[in-house]
């Protein structure tokens, strides 16, 4: 296995110049050649391969040359050294070989390698394998060929030229060393094929197959490449090399002369085209060299963040990796050296950047440099053209083939090699010296690195912004660097802004130092911290280094010998903690002062001379690199004393250097307040390591300084803990400084020691500055507004300053257009009631507006910390994001004046506002109140009546609940005649309130004192029953001797609210059901909600009924009661009952009316579910409706047959339908129908509280977002898509339209769904509304939502949240949902509804808000319980304060039309049916839109003081000239429809304010909109009949102006009304209309558009009413008399005498005709008018 035959030694004699070549000693046997394994510092293998070939050849073919000749040769042959040289050498035995040096010894030298390489694995491959090598991956070739491995690794560090690989370099790694392959390091190794199994686990190893032509990456391993278009430029160079047929491959004629070049010459192009890639990466790098010493050896540094900033490559992973990579490192060591011997890069880098920058986007120029670059890289290895034959002798075949019986080596005669040698050596003795012309010179640096043209463009108008601000700031024009601040914030967000900034700064220091006035010193603080806030952390385009002087110069004074520098307020910044940066601006101080040191060497006795052109020389200023360079010529020159005095001169440079810098960093990372170590903290320096050219590992690095902060094991107090740190760091960086730039060790110790006692004494500077500065007055702050607040709302807490931040919605940021209302700087407000934001724009341009946004504190539903930076001040604050389900989001920072222990009391306030221990604690209840925060539930209530009734009602539910009526009397089953004493044993439901119908059970009559019996009335009052009423579905009466035909009855069975707590206390059920069933009944429902009747349908009397689901398990063991007596008999009584009284409902079959069926059906089916056999439970039946599958599966939402998503007409008429129809809960329905085909249950899918929750809170999100975003998966329709909010709208609206089908055909319906009070709810007060006109209107729509919304227990305060009980379940828009289905329906058929949208939004605002008792509580129970049912209408506290919504709308539709529909037109008994799919739903604009000038709109008092405010204020006399009429609306600021209010709103407001100026009583506006109607119907009737010359106007319609309308005594006519608003002209018209006029003699009659104008006194006339040129005017001044006239020749036909008149004027007689006599009457009345009125 030894790489060398046994018995063979290997000898090595060192001779000069000569090689370590092995001398072969005898061996007992040699066999064959063995390979041997050569080690030699020489790079000529070949030739040496061949002198070992020769003495075998010598050998076996037994040649007369004596060995020892050869061998003696061989070791005394002197190879010539590098430059170029040539020598022929000979080992006498008739052969010659040329040994040929390279010109220039750095430039490596590849002969073909690189050209195999490329040919083996391709351009690709090898690609990867460079960026590779370089960024410091492992690569491992594989190849059976060991010279291929070799040229294959040689070619490799080829192509890294100008880089030198510096990690393991092994071409053939021996098989026994393969566990090297696991090292850590980088490496490039070569290892033979045959041990590919064993590379096969390496995971993080890159092999190249070179046999194979693969190379292969593992997944762990990420490559960098080549930034592009380098790499693309790169690839298309070099398959121009290797391929050049490929460009002409497709040319009709390709040249023929388009071969590659030979291996040779290709091998040198290539390295071409990365010589002129490395060229086009290092370029311009000798300008980021930092000289820190010159003497006595030169010290370099590179500075890496100048570098890539200048290149615009920060953000390249490449080359951050390169540089920060060894080969760069030794690359900085090697070249940067400012006097030393240059190559072809050095000359490449200094001369040709600007051709390369010019050529690189063209192929073939690139060509054309690369081939002269290979020219020159092929000159380097083969300077003389090939005289010299290689002759060296092989053996022969025959000797070959003989080697077997071979004899053994012979044995040499040492003395005879031993005199060659001698001689050898006597003759170098005599020779002269070979000595290497080595030329030093001073390294040419190239062109600088140029600022990106890019970057500037665009931004000469930034700089002037800023330039301005500063100079404002400097002349102390305040009020103009205010408003540019802004603008320049927003500037120095570019690179050219923040580097103009640190120019015009440093012009205005003087000596040092810049004191300013307290504003100016905030302004440039601001602005400091404006353009630090983009600096990253290594600071790469070198802001911060210019800044650094600049903070230490600006100040202000604040009090005697106490100065604040501005250090001290930017100190918030990563760029200060970087051990990088630091240490670059140190090496960069230091290279200047160096630089000056040497230049007043220099130029000592020149001074006076070089100040006076200082002006021109500064053009062609010397560099450092240069200066260093010619110090480093001189420096052999200078004696000892010179030397060492420039070395400690050198030396105390750099240790001055270092002092200072112990100093600024302090500054910089010492806080104001050192018992806040905010800073140090946050950024951690202990673990800083710096990174530059630096090989420690950060885990060394964090262990060490890990052990500085644990020793002590416990933590110091906090002001030293900052002070360790602070120290622990300045050491860690004066160490490292220090150490690379030599730093003598006495001089480091000084330092140690001295930086603490530097440290400490800032820190007691800063305890001073910090002291001062807290008396500081306060920056003038915009004043705090205060918002006006409603009767009865109190502040909780006062005004706290915040900054209102954007969310996502961009309207406001000005970034659609528009000024940037948002940030708003203001206060917030927490009433009872509300949360205010009141403020004005941080924007100066729009500092006038007022921003405010509020939104009721109960409709909060989540809240949470978040911390904002705010634009204006850099730092970052705590803050709140409030979101409310009223649709707002309020992003408020805290300002820093608000101390964050009040921020936690404010969240805690409003907390206890937004989830009140009892909902008595809600604002509806303490509104009015003084000033207590809860309510005390012991205060006597007045109004004693109804508490009684309330307790009273409460104990007796208690009571009477456990028992459920089980002690009744023995219920016997009365005989088929005497039916009629059956029925009226069932009437025990009549509302007498003086009668006691059954003295066992305990009614609301015997509870109650007869004094507070009224009470009970009230009962009878509610909404619901003169709704029963309404539709014949029940009547009220005292007396028994009620009519018994009516299929309905009111029962009481619920008055106590015994049977059902959350249904109301008067229920319809069918007249043939006793209440005794009912009882039984209901606990087959979910909540015992049975099923009741809501609404019926005048025509086909179908009926409307609605109740809970089912109960999941069997209904029978409902009944196995817990709380029933435990006697054997009572079970058996019920039963009986139960079975009796269903044979009762068959037997009553054949007697009950048609339209009472679907009813007592279903009553009879409960009762069947409950004991038949074939049941059992709802699930158990499995057959599905035989005859109607449909109606089911489409109202679980599958496909609709009608384009709307209503049922089809067919559906219903193919067979017999069911007289009732039961949608009930697919989850826990199976479709069943009744034998009779009388009932058939319809299962549905609904949806879940949960999913309407969920889908809601995606909804807010997808409106109100909480910040801005790009990505188009969280755009606004994808987001609203995904909330699935306008599926469900759709579900609810399908199901309604179908049922709303169901009872047009004369099914009656049943919804039985959930615990009948959510989805149940929707639904059938949705068929209401369709179905019913009567519901469209404003009564209706208040008592559908009383009936179905409130007295059928709605959980208003559960689902919404309200109190601290319910917080858990969270916020559920039920109510909200209907109302949005409702406005769908209302965007369909705006005519067919006497509300307007706006009237639903402010209900859906109302419903959160809690201002109002109406939608508090979860049932009429509780409401009587609260006492809040029935509140005497004389008893309220403050006339102001309403506490039902209802009253509150009332008061406010008598004072505006604002709730009102004016397009209100309904078509008598209309049944509406909506298109529900998504594509015809709205989002309703309830959700988006926003009024930032005033807050929601929906609270309207404040409205009214907003504007009396506002009138207040323009008092004084208005000098200016004419204004414009012109208004700018903005769409989120203000409110569309006061700004811009509808024609007849606008006229309607007109008119009040034109009867207020002449003092009349003005009219309700109703009344006038009802005469306006009323005349226009009259109008319409008269102008049908009439010939049509007219035209009539209709203003809820039609929009046409009137032209014959009567005016109203007293009252402006519609024309004038309508006119006023459509006129043209700017005129007055009293009155208008068409008269026929003769023309003057000889003309023809012409019918003209007369006007008649009281306030100039004139009659004008026009072609036609649309015409604005006025054809001719009548002053009335000069007309004398109005008289009937008489028809004269060419009079228009078919009109009657009386309609003509004639005006006489001083001048002529006009004859007009009217279009009848009334008209012509109004005619002459009016001017008779107007002349007596002049």
């Amino acid at each position: 296995d030894s790489p060398f035959p046994q018995g063979i030694e290997l000898v090595t004699s060192e001779v000069d110049e000569v090689d370590e070549v092995p001398a072969v000693v005898q061996s007992a046997q040699v066999f064959a050649p063995k390979s041997l394994v050569l080690v030699s510092h020489l790079d000529y293998t070949e030739v040496f391969r061949n002198c070992l070939g020769l003495i075998y050849t010598v050998h076996v073919d037994s040649l007369p040359v004596p060995l020892e000749t050869v061998i003696g040769n061989l070791l005394t042959c002197v190879i010539p050294i590098a430059g170029g040289s040539q020598r022929t050498i000979t080992l006498g035995a008739g052969d010659r070989q040329v040994i040929q040096t390279p010109i220039d010894d750095s430039l490596p030298v590849s002969g073909s390698s690189v050209a195999q390489l490329f040919r083996q694995l391709g351009i690709i491959n090898v690609l990867y394998l460079f960026c590779a090598a370089l960024t410091e991956h492992k690569i491992l070739f594989l190849s059976s060929s060991y010279q291929r491995l070799t040229d294959a690794c040689r070619g490799l560090l080829a192509i890294m030229f100008p880089l030198k690989y510096s990690f393991t370099y092994v071409p053939i790694l021996p098989g026994k060393l393969l566990e090297v392959l696991s090292t850590p390091t980088p490496f490039i190794i070569g290892v033979n094929s045959f041990f590919r199994s064993e590379t096969q686990e390496l995971l993080d190893v890159i092999i190249a197959d070179l046999d194979g032509g693969t190379v292969t990456i593992p997944e762990c391993v990420h490559i960098s490449l080549l930034p592009e278009p380098l790499l693309q430029q790169t690839q298309t160079v070099l398959s121009m090399v290797l391929d050049p047929e490929l460009e002409v491959a497709d040319h009709a004629f390709p040249s023929v002369s388009t071969q590659p070049s030979a291996l040779k010459i290709q091998d040198k192009e290539i390295r071409g085209v990365f010589l002129w890639l490395f060229a086009r990466l290092f370029q311009g790098y000798r300008w980021c060299l930092h000289i820190i010493r010159i003497h006595p050896e030169p010290v370099i540094r590179f500075h890496k963040a100048a570098f890539l900033g200048q290149r615009a490559l920060t953000e390249d992973d490449f080359l951050m990796k390169v540089l920060d990579g060894m080969a760069f490192a030794g690359f900085v060591s090697e070249r940067g050296p400012p006097y030393r011997a240059t190559d072809l890069f050095d000359d490449l880098v200094a001369n040709h950047v600007e051709r390369i920058r010019q050529e690189e986007t063209c192929p073939h120029k690139v060509m054309n440099h690369v081939k002269e670059l290979a020219e020159q890289l092929f000159k380097n290895e083969n300077p003389y053209p090939a005289v010299a034959m290689h002759k060296v002798q092989r053996p022969s075949e025959n000797g070959q083939n003989t080697a077997q019986n071979e004899r053994p080596f012979p044995g040499l005669d040492d003395v005879a090699v031993q005199l060659f040698i001698d001689h050898a050596a006597a003759k170098l003795k005599t020779a002269p010296p070979v000595v290497k012309s080595e030329l030093k010179g001073m390294v040419p640096s190239g062109p600088p690195l140029g600022e990106n043209g890019n970057v500037m463009a665009n931004s000469a108008r930034r700089l002037e912004v800023v330039r301005n601000c500063i100079t404002y700031i400097f002349e102390n024009k305040m009020l103009e660097a205010k408003k540019l601040m802004p603008a320049v914030l927003r500037a120095l967000k570019g690179r050219a802004a923040r580097i103009c900034l640190t120019q015009e700064l440093n012009q205005h220091v003087l000596q040092n130092r810049a004191v300013l006035d307290d504003q100016q010193f905030d302004y440039i603080v601001r602005m400091m911290n404006c353009t630090l806030q983009d600096c990253s952390h290594i600071d790469e385009h070198g802001i911060a280094a210019a800044l650094l002087p600049l903070v230490t110069a600006y100040c202000r004074k604040l009090g005697a010998g106490i100065t604040q520098f501005a250090y001290s307020c930017v100190q918030e910044h990563m760029v200060w903690t970087t051990m990088q940066f630091w240490e670059a601006m140190f090496y960069s101080d230091v290279q200047s002062h160096i630089r000056a040191l040497y230049l007043e060497t220099e130029d000592g006795e020149q001074q006076n001379h070089s100040e006076q052109q200082d002006g021109s020389v500064s053009g062609r200023e010397i560099s450092a690199l240069d200066l260093a360079s010619e110090q480093n010529r001189l420096w052999p020159t200078l004696s000892k004393e010179m030397q060492a005095e420039r070395v400690q001169k050198e030396e105390s440079t750099v240790f001055s250097q270092a002092i200072h810098y112990a100093n600024r960093m302090s500054y910089l990372l010492l806080p104001l307040d050192t018992s806040k170590n905010r800073l140090l903290r946050s950024s951690g320096l202990g673990d800083v390591e710096s990174v530059s050219n630096s090989y420690v590992t950060n885990s060394i690095a964090g262990s060490m300084a890990e052990s500085y902060d644990t020793e002590s094991g416990f933590e110091d107090a906090e002001s030293s803990d900052v002070a360790n740190s602070v120290v622990r760091f300045i050491n860690r960086f004066v160490d490292k400084v220090c150490n690379e730039s030599g730093v003598t060790n006495e001089h480091l110790k000084a330092l140690h020691t001295m930086i603490p006692d530097i440290v400490q004494m800032h820190i007691e500077t800063l305890d001073a500055v910090h002291r001062e500065s807290k008396r500081l007055p306060p920056i003038q702050k915009p004043k705090l507004l205060r918002p006006t607040l409603l009767p009865g709302e109190e502040l909780v807490m006062d005004a706290m300053r915040v900054h209102l931040i954007p969310d996502g919605r961009e309207e406001a940021t000005g970034l659609m257009g528009g000024p940037p209302l948002l940030p708003a700087e203001g206060a917030i407000f927490l009433t009872n009631y509300r949360l205010i934001f009141k403020g004005t724009p941080s924007d100066p341009l729009v500092g006038e507006q007022v921003v405010t946004r509020s939104f009721p504190i109960a409709s909060l539903t989540k809240e949470k910390r978040i911390s904002v930076t705010l634009p204006m001040d850099q730092f970052v604050q705590e803050g709140l994001q409030l979101r409310s389900c009223t649709f707002q989001l309020m992003k408020i920072a805290f300002d820093e004046e608000v101390a964050s222990d009040l921020a936690e009391v404010f969240r805690k306030h409003m907390h206890k506002l937004r989830y009140p221990q009892h909902v008595q604690g809600t604002f509806a209840f303490t509104v009015g109140q003084c000033g207590k925060m809860v309510v005390e539930h012991k205060t006597k209530d007045k109004n004693q009546s109804l508490k009684t009734l309330s307790k009273n009602l409460v104990k007796s539910a208690k009571r009477t609940i456990g028992r459920q009526y089980v002690t009744r009397k023995k219920y016997s089953p009365p005989t088929w005649e005497n039916r009629s004493s059956f029925q009226s044993e069932l009437d025990e439901d009549e509302i007498s309130v003086s009668e006691e119908v059954d003295q066992s059970s305990l009614t609301l009559s015997s509870t109650i004192r007869s004094s507070d019996r009224q009470t009970m009335s009230n009962v009878v009052e509610r909404a619901c029953c003169r709704d029963y009423q309404r539709l014949g579905l029940g009547t009220l009466s005292n007396s028994l001797t009620r009519s018994k035909n009516e299929p309905f009855r009111i029962s009481t069975v619920n008055r106590m609210y015994t049977v059902c707590r959350s249904y109301p206390g008067l229920l319809i059920v069918p007249q043939s059901i006793p209440d005794t069933t009912i009882q039984r009944i209901c606990r087959c429902y979910r909540q015992n909600r049975f099923p009741v009747v809501c609404w019926r349908n005048s025509r086909t009397k179908a009926v409307l009924l609605r109740s809970a689901g089912l109960h999941a398990k069997g209904v029978v063991g409902f009944f196995k009661s817990p709380n029933a007596p435990t006697s054997g008999e009572q079970p058996k009584s019920i039963v009986l009952n139960l079975y009796v009284t269903r044979d009762c409902c068959w037997l009553f079959v054949p007697l009950i009316s048609e339209e009472e069926w679907p009813v007592v059906g279903f009553y009879i089916f409960c009762v069947c579910v409950l004991f038949a056999g074939k049941w059992g439970s709802i699930r158990g039946s499995g057959r599905l409706s035989a005859y109607n599958p449909d109606v089911g599966t489409r109202l679980a939402g599958k496909e609709s047959p009608q384009p709307n998503g209503g049922p089809s007409e067919a559906l219903f008429l193919r067979q017999q339908k069911a007289y009732l129809y039961i949608i009930g809960d697919k989850a826990q329905l199976k479709v069943t129908r009744d034998t009779l085909k009388n009932w058939e249950v319809v299962p549905i899918e609904v949806c879940d509280v949960r999913q309407v929750k969920n889908s809601f809170k995606k909804l807010m999100k997808a409106c109100v977002p909480s910040s801005p975003t790009s990505d188009p998966n969280m755009s606004f329709q994808r987001c609203l898509e995904e909330s699935e909010w306008m599926a469900l709208l759709h579900r609810v609206l399908q199901v309604s339209v179908l049922v709303v089908e169901l009872l047009d055909t004369g099914s009656s319906v049943m919804v039985s769904l959930e615990d009948g009070w959510d989805v149940t709810t929707q639904v059938v007060s949705l068929v209401q509304l369709l179905s019913d006109p009567y519901y469209r209107t404003f009564d209706g729509f208040r008592l559908l939502v009383e009936k179905e919304w409130l007295s059928f227990g709605h959980r208003f305060s559960h689902r919404g949240a309200q109190t601290l009980g319910s917080q858990s379940s969270g916020f559920t828009p039920v109510f909200l949902q209907f109302l949005d289905c409702v406005h769908q329906i209302h965007l369909q058929f705006p005519m067919e509804f006497e509300f307007s949208q706006y009237y639903l939004k402010f209900l859906a605002y109302h419903y959160v808000s809690n201002r109002f008792r109406t939608f508090l509580l979860d049932s009429d129970y509780e409401r009587i319980e609260l006492g809040v049912l029935y509140e005497e209408k004389g008893e309220r506290k403050s006339p102001q304060v309403c506490k039902s919504v209802w009253d509150y709308i009332d008061r406010l539709n008598k004072k505006t039309p604002i709730f009102y529909n004016y397009m209100f037109s309904p078509e008598d008994e209309e049944v509406l049916r909506p298109y529900t799919f998504i594509s015809n739903l709205k989002v309703w604009d309830f959700y988006m839109e926003e009024t930032l000038s005033e807050g929601p709109s929906y609270d309207w008092e404040l409205r009214g003081r907003q504007e009396r405010v506002a009138e207040e204020t323009p008092e004084k006399p208005d000098t200016s000239g004419p204004k414009s009429q012109r208004h700018i609306v903005w769409p989120c600021y203000d409110s569309l429809s006061k700004v811009v209010p509808d024609a007849i709103t606008k006229l309607l407001q007109d008119l009040q304010s034109l009867e207020a100026e002449l003092g009349q009583t003005s009219e309700k506006w109703k009344d006038t909109w009802d005469k306006i109607k009323t005349t226009q119907r009259t109008e319409t009737k008269l102008e049908s009949k009439e010939s049509g010359v007219g035209s009539s106007i209709n203003l809820a319609l039609e929009c046409e102006a009137s032209a014959t309308s009567t005016p109203v005594a007293g009252r402006p006519s519609t024309s004038t009304l309508y006119s006023q608003f459509q006129s043209t002209e700017s005129e007055n018209r009293s009155f208008e209309g068409i008269l026929f006029k003769k023309g003057a003699l000889l003309k023809p009659w012409k019918p003209r558009w007369f006007v008649l104008d009281k306030t100039k006194h004139q009659l004008r006339y026009y072609e036609s009413r649309q015409d604005k040129e006025c054809k001719g005017v009548i002053e009335l001044a000069e007309v004398e008399s109005v008289i009937p006239g008489t028809p004269t020749m060419g009079a228009p036909k078919n009109i009657e005498e009386k309609a003509f008149f004639d005006l006489k004027t001083t001048k002529r007689v006009y004859n007009f005709c009217a279009q009848d006599s009334m008209n012509a009457q109004l005619w002459m009345d009016s001017v008779q008018n107007c002349l007596s009125d002049a």
